[in-house]
């Protein structure tokens, strides 16, 4: 009898204990009733945060009296307490802070692509300083990012020491397709249509591609979520270059209706200068434009996007040596071979590049917690590269291309309770032309290609501090090209073997072939992310990605004229895949944060290109670079840390260090980044017209890790033929930069606000060389650089 009593009580006491557990729900809005997504609510010892509607959920709350406390920035925070004694709902309405009335609410839809890595993000404020410069140079205030150039003005990202196609751009959810894969073809995207950017080290980024060995950069445009109309215009002058830009931007706003944005670019820059010497043909002009309009329902919503980037790039006239004395001078002296006056004209070498994008893309809500998104995009992209020619062929383009891609995604998320899932497809139809008319053989071949891609991600929060992440993608691929090869080329690659199939004519000297390539790859991606107390993260994920050649390791056979190198791709390479393990610990204190982020990624397959010789040419003597194939690991850490020293000093530093290694040959991997030191201490003062000045110091160390690519050329020396060695392996010492910025604002409309920013990079004039810019062996990098902005909002 005791035994059932006892057995009685411990049930009823198991009851109690389990109804004693609540959940609290609601949702979080403005006057306006607007979902105010990423919110933060805090109730007893739970935290949450509300979805895309302004919905929270927080579960297994003890009944009694409980604190709640409300917050979003810009907004009045509130606290209250609640008695609790079963499931309650709790709806909030905020009310704007007054004193920020002055300001134009902008906010951005959230855009967590994976949980368990720390996402890197780039505020509005930091993308307008560099609004007359691009993305690459942008992206280098990120830990861990750094920079591959050709001269002064193309500039693509490099994440953890990857480039080119293993670092996809997505911009405005479209993944770029403008002919990236030359190491000097810079993004066709005007950094002033960014209103966040966000980067991802490692592929996972799933829903993107499962070829993002190196990482994802997420570029969002301005979202207006209110009634309201305002507008921008950055003007910026640059002394280094002697020109700058102008961009203007108008964007209206609606919570349900009609909604919409516009900008446009203009950029103007003549030749940079060195400290000593003019780059000569080094000016380049971008004229742009973007805009979309929207129609949103309670149910659906639907935007119609339209860009526009037209640029015309100059390339160092130095960097066409034309013959292997030249190239040997230009390497040893130190000095171009090629100096004039300033100048704003572009003359040949150069680039003009136009790239169109057309997006459609709807947006249909079943309820509260699952969406369907369906896009359709279309992009065009047209490639004009001019060589240094004789007569009216100097007019004439010697490459010609025409890119055209056509892509749709399918994307689904639900959310249930505690689980996240997201499921999708995209389709990728691409055809590129290669002009015959510009009498010289193209570089890239004429080629069609489909990509089918199929992914799932699902996300599980176990505890309101452990979140588990894992996601799996298919990719289909297949290639089509159709190609001429000199037979003496073929039977030097060694094709005649393995790739017979491909011939289909015989044209005197040369082959005519349809190479076709199928690829069937698998990626996938799981970690978790954990939070401690005393406001301690850590994040860990491990990744696996496949990356297929693209058609410049594939096709590449002639004369690069940008650099005035010969490329040499190869038929047999085979696909990429990298097994990357990265982990960050995010620390903070009152005053004080940490973030470290070790990594280390294995590389099967690893595609590089590498100097191997001279070749004569009937046009002169050019460097010979092959693409290959080797195993890799590439190791590293990114740290950074801020101190708010007190309410108007603050500090920042940031460490990158990468380690390439070569395990097939057991050597340093060609191109890897240096290690690098940033800092920056920021007084600001709000009390003088929101004065903020700040000085950043950069320390680049000399390249002590790389491979020995040097070769012999024969010169002509008291004529006499003797061959000399070219050293262009041996990286360029390190470097230390000073540079400054400041501003001030001033209310100059009833609801706008005028700043007024100057800056100078490279203060000390310091003369120095990148290892990381493709043109370090001709001249030295900009000098001292002054720049004037202002920038109006109304």
């Amino acid at each position: 009898m005791l035994k059932k009593k006892y057995l009685v009580f411990c049930g009823l006491l198991f009851s109690v204990c389990i109804f004693s557990q609540n959940t609290i729900s609601g949702k979080i809005t403005n006057q306006e009733n607007e979902a105010l997504e990423g919110s933060h609510i805090h109730i007893g010892k739970k935290t949450g945060t509300t979805d895309a509607l302004g919905n929270y959920f927080i579960k297994n709350v003890s009944s009694g009296k409980v604190k709640v406390h409300v917050s979003y920035i810009g907004y009045q925070s509130i606290d209250t307490l609640v008695g609790l004694n079963n499931d309650l709902v709790l709806n909030f309405k905020l009310k704007e802070l007054t004193f920020r009335l002055n300001e134009i609410n902008v906010t951005h839809a959230r855009n967590t692509i994976n949980k368990s890595v720390l996402e890197q993000k780039i505020k509005t404020e930091t993308i307008e300083k560099y609004s007359s410069q691009s993305l690459g140079d942008a992206l280098k205030e990120i830990a861990g990012v750094s920079a591959l150039k050709t001269g002064s003005t193309i500039v693509k990202p490099v994440i953890n020491g990857l480039y080119g196609n293993r670092v996809p751009i997505i911009n405005n959810n479209i993944r770029m397709e403008d002919q990236q894969w030359g190491t000097e073809h810079a993004p066709s995207f005007d950094i002033n249509s960014a209103s966040k950017i966000t980067v991802i080290k490692g592929a996972s980024g799933l829903q993107y591609g499962g070829d993002a060995v190196g990482g994802l950069v997420i570029i969002e445009p301005v979202a207006v979520k209110k009634d309201t109309l305002f507008g921008k215009t950055l003007l910026n002058f640059d002394s280094n270059g002697r020109g700058g830009s102008v961009s203007s931007s108008i964007h209206k706003g609606n919570i349900l209706g009609w909604s919409w944005n516009a900008l446009g670019t203009f950029k103007y820059l003549g030749d940079r200068e060195t400290p000593n010497y003019v780059l000569s043909n080094s000016g380049n002009r971008e004229a742009n434009f973007s805009g979309d309009i929207k129609y949103s329902n309670k149910k659906y919503d639907f935007t119609g996007y339209y860009s526009y980037y037209n640029a015309q790039i100059g390339i160092l006239r130095a960097s066409h040596t034309g013959n292997a004395n030249d190239l040997r001078n230009s390497i040893n002296n130190k000095i171009p071979s090629v100096v004039k006056d300033f100048t704003y004209n572009i003359e040949n070498p150069k680039q003009e590049v136009q790239h169109h994008i057309l997006k459609a893309n709807y947006n249909y809500y079943f309820d509260e917690t699952a969406s369907l998104a369906i896009q359709y995009a279309f992009q065009f992209n047209k490639r004009l590269e001019f060589d240094v020619r004789r007569g009216n062929f100097n007019n004439k383009p010697a490459l010609d291309l025409d890119l055209k891609t056509h892509s749709v995604n399918i994307d689904y998320k639900k959310n249930v309770h505690d689980w996240s899932i997201k499921s999708g497809a995209n389709t990728v139809l691409q055809d590129n032309f290669a002009n015959p008319s510009t009498g010289v053989r193209p570089l890239i071949p004429t080629y069609s290609k489909i990509d089918v891609g199929l992914y799932s991600i699902v996300s599980h929060n176990f505890s309101d501090s452990f979140t588990l992440e894992t996601g799996l993608r298919y990719d289909f691929s297949k290639t089509d090209a159709t190609k001429f090869y000199f037979k003496s080329r073929w039977d030097e690659r060694g094709y005649n073997s393995e790739f017979a199939s491909f011939v289909v004519g015989d044209f005197a000297n040369q082959w005519l072939t349809k190479p076709t390539f199928t690829f069937h790859n698998i990626s996938s991606s799981i970690g978790f992310y954990k939070v401690f107390e005393n406001d301690l993260d850590w994040y860990t994920n491990l990744s696996y990605a496949a990356r297929n050649p693209n058609p410049s390791e594939l096709f590449s056979d002639g004369l690069h004229h940008s650099l005035a190198v010969i490329e040499l791709g190869d038929l047999a390479l085979d696909k990429e895949t990298s097994l990357k393990v990265s982990t960050t610990i995010q620390k903070k204190w009152n005053s004080f944060s940490v973030e470290l982020n070790p990594y280390v990624n294995a590389i099967q397959n690893y595609m590089f290109l590498r100097p191997i010789r001279p070749e004569n040419t009937n046009r002169g003597t050019f460097p010979v670079f092959q693409y290959e194939q080797t195993n890799a690991r590439i190791a590293g850490i990114d740290s950074q840390t801020n101190w708010k020293i007190n309410s108007h000093w603050n500090h920042s530093l940031a460490f990158t260090y990468v380690n390439g290694k070569d395990l097939s040959k057991n050597i340093p991997l060609i191109d890897i980044t240096p290690y690098s030191v940033n800092t920056k201490i920021q007084y600001s003062n709000a009390k003088w017209n929101d004065f903020l000045i700040e000085v950043k110091g950069e320390l680049v160390g000399q390249q002590k890790q790389f491979p020995n690519n040097n070769y012999t050329i024969n010169i002509i020396e008291n004529n006499v033929l003797t061959p000399v060695e070219v050293d262009i392996s041996t990286p360029p010492a390190g470097y230390e930069l000073l540079h400054m910025y400041s501003e001030v604002k001033f209310k100059t409309f009833h609801k706008g606000i005028t700043t007024l920013a100057f800056s100078v990079q490279n203060i000390l004039n310091t003369t120095y060389r990148d290892y990381l810019n493709r043109q370090r062996l001709f001249a030295d990098e900009m000098g001292r650089n002054f720049q004037i902005q202002l920038k109006i909002n109304y």
